[in-house]
């Protein structure tokens, strides 16, 4: 039987922590988000980041856009959030409507206040090896795997998916931490022998229980990222119940890593905000 990696247990011991921290700097961070449409997944999900930043004293600001909003509108949004000065930290709910330029837009947040991680500077500090800002999902796994002494120097790492948002950074944190990885995507020969090779997989491909036991080494660590609807149950691309049998510690869906993302995003708020207020004494 395998050990739940519990990243609601972790992500309210992370925020209690934090809590403590903000409470001790003196300072009061904020964070805006901007939602573009109605689509219910996306307002969920900006409600929760809502309700984090209250949990732990973070401010919060909440811009929402109608569906037809262009690409100019959403740029200039962001812009005006760049030049607040209250403003520490801007978040983009994705996915954005298809006719928003989605690069453009993360593109024009200021790197300072780009706490999800997305804009092309951070991700470079990121494949350099010297992050500043993560991508909230990948860094709060790796926080988890960490919080259960999970080793990754030397492991064989397997990330299944090659998203912008997900698959790529993942890959660029667990090779920082000395892990041996592969990417593996729609077009990747013998997906299955790719997969059973992993120490530790994390997937990330959006396709209800795609994984299954079969695919997964015995003793492996299984990180689920999936967020699916099967038979009107949320669950995530690994096949829970029948994994849990052979991994040796695998992520719930849900309860895992999504709690996870939303301290992670917390976590670099609160970053973006004591580094701007260094900025301000020098």
């Amino acid at each position: 039987m395998s050990t739940i990696l519990d990243g609601k247990k972790t992500s309210e011991k992370r925020l209690e922590i934090l809590k403590e921290e903000i409470g001790e700097s003196g300072l009061y961070p904020h964070l805006a988000t901007i939602i573009v449409g109605s689509d219910p997944a996306s307002q969920m999900y900006v409600r929760m980041k809502h309700r984090a930043c209250e949990q732990v004293g973070i401010g919060s600001v909440g811009i929402e856009m109608p569906a037809d909003a262009t690409t100019r509108t959403v740029v200039d949004t962001v812009r005006m959030l760049n030049r607040d000065a209250e403003i520490d930290g801007i978040l983009v709910q994705l996915p954005l409507p298809a006719q928003v330029d989605a690069e453009r837009v993360i593109g024009a947040i200021s790197p300072e206040k780009d706490v999800d991680g997305y804009h092309p500077e951070n991700m470079g500090h990121l494949f350099l090896g010297r992050p500043r800002f993560s991508s909230c999902t990948p860094t709060g796994i790796m926080t988890l795997l960490a919080e259960y002494k999970i080793p990754i120097a030397g492991a064989r790492a397997v990330v299944a998916g090659r998203s912008i948002d997900v698959g790529r950074p993942m890959a660029a944190l667990l090779l920082n931490a000395d892990a041996t990885v592969t990417i593996c995507h729609s077009r990747t020969k013998d997906l299955a022998e790719e997969l059973k090779r992993a120490d530790i997989l994390v997937s990330a491909i959006g396709k209800p229980h795609f994984i299954t036991a079969e695919m997964v080494k015995p003793g492996a660590v299984v990180v689920d990222v999936g967020i699916n609807q099967l038979d009107g149950k949320l669950v995530g691309d690994v096949d829970f119940e029948a994994v849990k049998e052979i991994a040796s510690a695998i992520t719930p869906v849900p309860g895992g890593v999504g709690p996870m993302t939303i301290a992670t995003l917390m976590e670099n708020t609160f970053r973006a905000t004591k580094e701007r207020a260094c900025e301000r004494v020098l």
